[in-house]
């Protein structure tokens, strides 16, 4: 609990300006101000007697909450999902928040669900893995463009991966369209050297991180997934068991339970979207053609077989679910994996 003579102050962060709600320390009413959203403007105005501070998680938040506790006072970074009071209002506004982020932490931190911002080394290193996420997603778009292109003529290009479309079509665009796509072209060129880069790059930064090898056991699983995996949760000892990760991804379902009813709606899609792609690519991997025998492999087909409207994307999400509970069980123990732990008995 805050001391009852100290400052509570809660701050929304907007782009170009935060609002500032300030509680006093008997908690009767409060001043407002607004000041721009620069490290300049915030450590002019908070150079003042320490205060518990409260603020949302967003894009401001990290170099934010570094500054303040840089200049003495308590930073309590808040998670707006967790909160019903400021994520469901029906009056949402930049004053009103800032005044509820004060008056919330001036009752109890707990109800605000406080997040901690992982390690600046550890942010540089996951940001490699998003940044070629993006030229991934980039080098597809430009790929689907030049095929709708050529299509709308009525030729088609060849079969093959984005990573080798570039190599294998540009001799047999249309003439016509040659001006058109040959910058297209050039960009896919730079962007394939650019991935090329960084996955050099990302393999010489896993091999920092020696757990990486036992997260990606799994067939799979590979060294980007596992990394990004370990870099988001970071501490391996944050949950008290390792069911708490799917729920940690938002890979687990939403429930509506009152009285005799007990619906199970869509995942909660909370957590890191990246990390949940990469899980849900993972257990689409394992119960594909390429997927090698597992009970992983054999417990997602059987889910899917059941049948039912989206039978095979529900059980790929479940898969993915059962994985990362896997993973952080094997970071945790550090065992090796058996794929298999009750072979099927022999025919008679």
């Amino acid at each position: 609990m805050t001391n009852a003579t100290t400052q509570t102050i809660g701050c929304d962060l907007g782009d170009k300006w935060s609002s500032i709600f300030i509680l006093e320390s008997d908690a009767s009413n409060g001043k407002r101000d607004r000041i721009r959203t620069t490290p300049e403007a915030f450590a002019k105005f908070f150079v003042r007697t320490a205060a518990h501070v409260v603020i949302e998680v967003g894009a401001h938040s990290r170099w934010v909450s570094n500054q303040l506790r840089s200049l003495g006072h308590r930073v309590t970074v808040a998670n707006p999902r967790r909160v019903q009071l400021i994520s469901a209002s029906h009056s949402k506004s930049d004053q009103a928040d800032c005044e509820l982020l004060a008056r919330l932490g001036r009752a109890d931190v707990s109800l605000l669900a406080p997040i901690e911002h992982r390690r600046p080394a550890a942010h540089a290193d996951l940001e490699q893995l998003k940044a070629r996420d993006v030229l991934i997603q980039i080098r597809i778009k430009l790929v689907n463009h030049v095929r709708s292109v050529v299509k709308v003529l009525g030729a088609r290009l060849p079969s093959t991966t984005t990573a080798a479309f570039a190599t294998k079509t540009l001799g047999q665009v249309p003439t016509d369209l040659t001006p058109a796509l040959q910058p297209l072209y050039q960009a896919l060129e730079s962007v394939d050297e650019q991935i090329k880069a960084l996955t050099q790059s990302i393999e010489r930064t896993a091999k920092r991180y020696p757990d990486v090898a036992v997260i990606s056991q799994p067939n799979g699983v590979g060294t980007l997934t596992a990394m990004a995996f370990m870099l988001t949760v970071e501490d391996k000892t944050r949950f008290k068991k390792s069911r708490m990760v799917g729920a940690f991804f938002g890979l687990r379902p939403r429930r509506d339970q009152s009285g005799a009813v007990d619906k199970q709606l869509h995942i909660t899609k909370a957590g890191d979207p990246f990390v949940r792609r990469l899980l849900v690519n993972c257990a689409n991997y394992i119960m594909g053609p390429f997927g090698k025998d597992s009970d992983l492999r054999r417990w997602g087909l059987q889910l899917a077989s059941r049948g039912g409207k989206n039978a095979r994307q529900r059980a790929k999400v479940a898969l993915a679910r059962k994985l990362a509970v896997l993973m952080h069980r094997l970071w945790v123990t550090g065992e090796v994996y058996e794929p298999i732990r009750q072979p099927e008995p022999a025919a008679v």
